[in-house]
Order: structure tokens, then C-alpha cells, then sequence
């Protein structure tokens, strides 16, 4: 597979007219694709924002030409799996060839909001591949001219088709951090989406997903492996650091975030954030260089598509630096 370096359009912090600008300004200068992630708050109030994936993925299709995914989507809580099937599938009848389907299992942060119950991890990793298994059947009823139905553990599905749909569906990858979904995501889903973690956690995963998708008696090497980078590059590393603990604050953050359910309780706890926090978890530098080490890395352990996400709001130089010196230099 080629390598993809795409933009990381982040609707947690910029006008949903801004980023789909930004988006096209960066692969006018050589990204390529675009992923966003449907949140319905931010992080922190900080960022400000949080536009409905949905929406901009269409304008993004429209004004750029690359690759489009939500990285991710949780089809659980908010949504029934039926719905994500039907907002997927036309976009990737709008945009052929060009849309992927990222899944996860969900975060407090946005799914509490409509009242559930909020389980815990296991339940909601069976509840994502329960989701996963309606959306897949859906797919492939709606293209073979047929109803389907479900009556599953957590969903039901009364008999039903997608009426507008893509000749070939897009492809399903499932966001992993952990060793059983890695491999429960290779067995049931067609890639594997992850953040910057240390190389040998990405490896276990790695070998994790492999298995699972062997054991579904398919060939993990063509199985898309995508990364979404979060990283600080400004002029100074003054600026680097300040943009991350006023931005990012929660890319300090070493332990699980999915139970938190407010960006004011997020904001509180950013206030225990401190510079070191983030060593290992996101590069801060004014060095491209640096940063283009810390990216080949991930290349060299496999990684076919790599988005990248400064925590900045200087995104337009950035961007024009790293188009300069950094994308040109990775290497397969």
C-alpha cells in the first residue's frame, strides 16, 4: 500500500468553515485525506468547538480529493448502528472510493449526553462489534437487493435495507488501544485505527489484529493500519509547550478518559497537567526534523495512513512547514 499522510481536521477546535479550508490549504501542499472525528463536545472549552461530523465530511468530499473518514464514530449510544450504516453509505455513494468508516466503542464525553446507562469497557467493546455486525449485514443486504434484520443482545433491527448505497461499501476500521479488541477487530472488522503510543504497544497490537484477521482466514498485510498523531510544532518550543497545555491539555493526561463526562471536569483535571506529563505521549518541538523522526518511526512499523494533528491554532504555518520539511523527507 502507499503512504498516506493526511490532515487531522479537528472540529474540537475550529469553526466547521475554517477546517474545511484548512483541510483543502493542506493538500493543496501535499496531505493527503482528511480525518475528523464526531465528537459532540470538546475536550476542554479552550478548544470551543464541536460541528457535526457528518455535515463537514460532505463539504470536505466536495472541496477535497483525497481520502475522507470519521476517526471514529461510536454506533452505540447516540446513534443505532442503522443510522451510521445509512450516513456511511451515502457518503460513500457520493464520494466512490473515497470514504472509510471508523468505529469505536465511545467516550462518556459525548455519549452520555441523550441519558443511557454508561456501561463499562466490556460492554461497550461488545456493544461496538455487535454494532459492527448490523452495519456489516446491512452492507451487504442493501447491495444484494435484499431486507435484513436483527435481534441481538444490546440492538434490534426490524426488517430493512439501505436504499441508497456505494457499488463496493466502504471500508470498516475499528479504533483499538487494547490487545482483545485488536484482536476481535481483526477478525470482524478491515483495519485497525489507533493513536501515538510507544512502538512496542503499536507492535503487540499489531500482532494482536494479525492474528484475528488470519484466524478469519484473511490476509492481515492487506488490512489497512491507520494513526492519528497528535503533536506541538510552533517557531519556539515556548510557544510548542504553551500551545500544548493550553490546547491539548488532555494529550498530558496517562490514564483512561472514556468516563469523564463534561469538558469543565476535563478542564479541572488539565490543571493538574504538567510539561512532562507529555513526554512519550506527544512530541513538542520547534524542530521539523524532530518531528519527522518521530513520524518515520511509525512508518517504518507498518502505518499506511498517518494523520497528523498540531494542537495549535497556527495551523496554516504549520502546515506550510511541514509540506516544506517534513512530508517530503518520510519514507516507506
Amino acid at each position: 500500500m502507499d503512504l498516506t499522510i493526511g490532515y487531522a481536521a479537528m472540529l474540537e477546535q475550529f469553526h466547521p468553515t475554517e477546517i474545511i479550508e484548512l483541510s483543502a490549504y493542506a493538500e493543496s501542499l501535499g496531505f493527503s485525506g482528511v480525518m475528523a472525528a464526531d465528537h459532540f463536545q470538546p475536550w476542554v472549552p479552550q478548544q470551543g468547538q464541536s460541528a457535526f461530523v457528518w455535515n463537514v465530511l460532505s463539504a470536505l468530499g466536495e472541496r477535497t480529493r483525497g481520502d475522507i473518514g470519521p476517526g471514529v464514530t461510536a454506533p452505540t449510544f447516540r446513534w443505532h448502528p442503522a443510522m451510521v450504516a445509512q450516513a456511511s453509505a451515502t457518503l460513500a455513494a457520493m464520494y466512490p472510493g473515497r470514504h472509510w468508516l471508523g468505529l469505536g466503542s465511545g467516550e462518556a464525553l459525548n455519549e452520555h449526553i441523550v441519558g443511557q446507562y454508561w456501561p463499562e469497557a466490556p460492554e461497550r467493546i461488545n456493544r461496538m462489534f455487535e454494532a459492527i455486525e448490523i452495519i456489516k449485514k446491512l452492507f451487504a443486504a442493501s447491495l444484494a437487493g435484499k431486507d435484513t434484520k436483527h435481534s441481538g443482545q444490546f440492538y434490534k433491527l426490524e426488517s430493512t435495507r439501505l436504499w441508497t448505497m456505494p457499488e463496493v461499501p466502504p471500508e470498516i476500521l475499528v479504533a483499538t488501544a487494547g490487545p482483545v479488541t485488536a484482536k476481535r477487530a481483526g477478525k470482524y472488522a478491515d483495519g485497525l485505527i489507533t493513536v501515538g503510543a510507544p512502538l512496542e504497544k503499536i507492535s503487540m497490537l499489531f500482532g494482536k489484529f494479525d492474528d484475528g484477521a488470519r484466524e478469519s482466514g484473511r490476509d492481515p498485510e492487506s488490512m489497512p493500519k491507520v494513526l492519528q498523531i497528535h503533536l506541538s510544532w510552533a517557531p519556539t518550543d515556548e510557544e510548542a509547550l504553551a500551545n500544548a497545555m493550553t490546547e491539548w491539555p488532555n494529550g498530558g493526561m496517562k490514564f483512561p478518559k472514556a468516563d469523564i463526562r463534561s469538558p469543565f471536569e476535563f478542564e479541572q483535571i488539565a490543571r493538574l497537567v504538567r510539561p512532562e506529563d507529555f513526554e512519550g505521549r506527544m512530541v513538542i518541538s520547534s524542530d521539523p526534523d524532530v518531528h519527522r523522526a518521530n513520524i518515520q518511526k511509525y512508518v517504518d512499523l507498518g502505518f499506511d495512513r498517518i494523520y497528523l494533528h498540531n494542537v495549535g491554532r497556527n495551523q496554516r504555518e504549520w502546515i506550510d512547514v511541514f509540506a516544506k520539511d517534513v512530508l517530503p523527507k518520510l519514507s516507506r
